[in-house]
């Protein structure tokens, strides 16, 4: 499997926006002012039930492992892949498809790994590219339901903070005869929304915009490896491979594997 390090930009950003509010909420008085059991309970137990009824079981049991992702950066660098794939192309001019073979051993990602494989196998370049292409329209579908979930739960978080301030409303109301108890429960009545809002803008939305973001590239990324194989299976020249190649990369990160090499 590809090696992954920590995403250090999602785990800065949640600490800085939290620590932020967190300072804010400490200077104006009372951070346990902002601490309330029954509020939390509403909010997160309304927008778990509220996912529950929008998907099935399997798929938001599954979000935890999909968070995972929003936290982890793949060390798979595109400029990396080309080279491998340039490689390639070079080794099967001289030794032919099933040389690509030894090359299994020495990749870690396993969507490569497959296309190495149906094109060592023989495979129809027809074929090939749509079994590759089917799996990466599965993949760009997961990738969009764990999205999705986390863009669901910041869309109730902030729905169920308001329903919760409605039922502290409600109790306040009923104590109007006591005016000393009005802005006590009027607050913690907010605090409700408040917990909804702060979940929904630093949690959950941000973590959907990560995974999009991701997914995209990933795509890219396996889209790549993609052409790149069948260019290879063609017996494309390797120097017009990488200029193909070169295209999914932003010019000032293009670097040609033959400036100061020649083509056997």
């Amino acid at each position: 499997m590809p090696r992954h390090f920590v995403d250090f930009a999602t785990i800065i950003g949640i600490l800085s926006g939290f620590g932020l509010v967190i300072l804010a909420m400490a200077s104006g008085g009372g951070f346990t002012w902002f601490i309330d059991g029954p509020s939390a309970m509403i909010v997160l137990g309304g927008t778990l039930g509220a996912v529950l009824i929008n998907y099935p079981i399997s798929d938001v049991l599954g979000v935890i492992q999909v968070a995972k992702n929003a936290f982890q950066g793949n060390k798979q660098k595109t400029g990396t892949v080309i080279n491998q794939l340039v490689e390639m192309s070079r080794t099967s001019r001289r030794e032919g498809l099933l040389s690509l073979q030894k090359m299994l051993k020495q990749t870690q990602d396993p969507f490569m790994s497959k296309a190495i494989q149906l094109v060592v196998d023989g495979v129809e370049p027809s074929q090939v590219s749509h079994i590759l292409e089917t799996e990466l329209d599965y993949i760009g579908e997961r990738h969009r339901l764990g999205a999705e979930i986390f863009t669901t739960m910041g869309n109730f978080a902030p729905a169920m903070g308001l329903v919760g301030t409605l039922i502290g409303l409600v109790q306040m109301l009923r104590q109007m005869n006591d005016p000393g108890s009005i802005g006590p429960a009027m607050a913690v009545a907010l605090v409700t929304t408040f917990y909804g809002v702060i979940l929904a803008n630093l949690i959950f939305l941000p973590i959907a915009g990560k995974l999009k973001t991701k997914s995209s590239q990933e795509l890219l990324l396996k889209q790549l490896i993609i052409n790149g194989m069948l260019a290879i299976q063609s017996g494309d020249n390797p120097r017009v491979l990488e200029q193909k190649l070169h295209s999914y990369i932003a010019p000032s990160q293009r670097r040609s594997r033959f400036y100061h090499d020649s083509i056997d």
